[in-house]
């Protein structure tokens, strides 16, 4: 393992500590009593009317987690917008974009750089062809999408479970292995919020569930992806790599810039890879600092999310995207739930998602 740059030691610590109620969870569990606080209390002013929630004229989806930490939201939106999209539904997706150069709220277009409107909703506008939109208050992004595209019919908002100016209409959460981890609030533990709460759906994406909900499958495709769209099995590759500098062939270097790095590095080796070296950077790492030169030794693998930065500086690297399949019983409720929102939005419509139209 290479060192992370920007990755400092506490922050492993700290992830570390979240998974137990260990010395220093309880060290830091007084200061989680204080976040509570403000959290309880933030969250009594908007109940109050004391601060506005925004309504839409659309539905709303939040899809989110309660747990610092990627948990698998993106591929799970992914999921969603592609679900959708089969149904003919007119669908737009609003993030915050974090890890971004730019403050402003932004529309993702394809020659826009993901470092000026962030990695995942790069990839979500790349991967979807829907309209996406940023911005720090995701009420204006979604704002701003309705604007551009009125005829919209659903926004998806990637995370935002805690952002409550934005009023919404179906919850979603998203679970890993980690479940809610030792059950403190931050900085004690992982809960962004108080456990446990109200959620509409839970869907999990890790293999061991620590709670009841609905079970997807995570995995990586068969098929990795070059800057030119082009594809290479991993199969083939993991045969190339096997055959090493003899035969011409450059050791294989996996990077990844996510919140769980070794998650990654453990699916390329259960696809047959040999992995001559693994880089984990900082979760929305911006390759801003990134040296070609230093890496030319080696053929370069990443995370699809990576690559929208990554490609423009290597276009040689090779990305694997990660997979997540739903399972029916998940889409027959949230099928369900959905044709109640739209009939309540559009009264004078009635839509049939079980077969895919609409009827007048």
């Amino acid at each position: 393992m290479l060192d992370a740059p920007g990755n400092p030691g506490w922050q492993q610590t700290l992830t570390q500590a979240w998974t137990r109620r260990g010395l220093l969870a309880w060290l830091l569990w007084p200061v989680s009593l204080l976040y509570r606080l403000l959290v309880s209390a933030r969250l009594a002013l908007y109940r109050a009317g004391w601060l506005a929630c925004a309504r839409l004229p659309v539905p709303v989806i939040v899809v989110g987690n309660v747990v610092a930490g990627g948990a698998g939201k993106t591929p799970v939106v992914l999921a969603i917008a592609a679900h959708l999209q089969q149904q003919g539904i007119r669908v737009g997706i609003i993030s915050r974009g974090y890890g971004r150069s730019t403050q402003a709220c932004l529309e993702v277009t394809p020659d826009r750089p993901a470092q000026e409107v962030g990695d995942e909703p790069a990839l979500m506008q790349q991967r979807t062809g829907a309209p996406v939109f940023v911005a720090s208050r995701r009420v204006q992004a979604a704002q701003a999408l309705l604007t551009g595209y009125p005829q919209t019919q659903v926004i998806l908002s990637d995370d935002g479970l805690q952002h409550l100016r934005l009023g919404r209409d179906l919850e979603i959460g998203v679970f890993d292995d980690r479940g809610v981890g030792n059950g403190f609030l931050l900085p004690a533990g992982p809960l962004r919020e108080p456990w446990p709460r109200h959620l509409d759906l839970l869907l999990h994406t890790g293999a061991h569930p620590a709670f009841a909900g609905f079970q997807g499958q995570r995995n990586l495709a068969r098929q990795a992806l070059r800057a030119d769209g082009s594809t290479l099995a991993l199969a083939d590759l993991a045969a190339a790599t096997r055959l090493g500098a003899g035969a011409g062939i450059k050791p294989l270097m996996a990077l990844a810039a996510i919140a769980q790095p070794e998650a990654f590095f453990a699916m390329l080796r259960a696809q047959g890879l040999t992995l001559a070296k693994t880089l984990a950077l900082p979760d929305h790492y911006d390759f801003g600092s990134w040296s070609c030169n230093e890496y030319k030794g080696y053929s370069l693998i990443c995370t699809e999310k990576d690559a929208v930065k990554l490609w423009p500086l290597e276009a040689q690297a090779l990305a694997v995207p990660l997979q997540f399949v739903v399972p029916q019983a998940f889409w027959q409720v949230f099928d369900a739930r959905l044709e109640a929102l739209l009939s309540a939005h559009t009264p004078t419509k009635t839509l049939s998602l079980a077969h895919g139209h609409k009827t007048a």
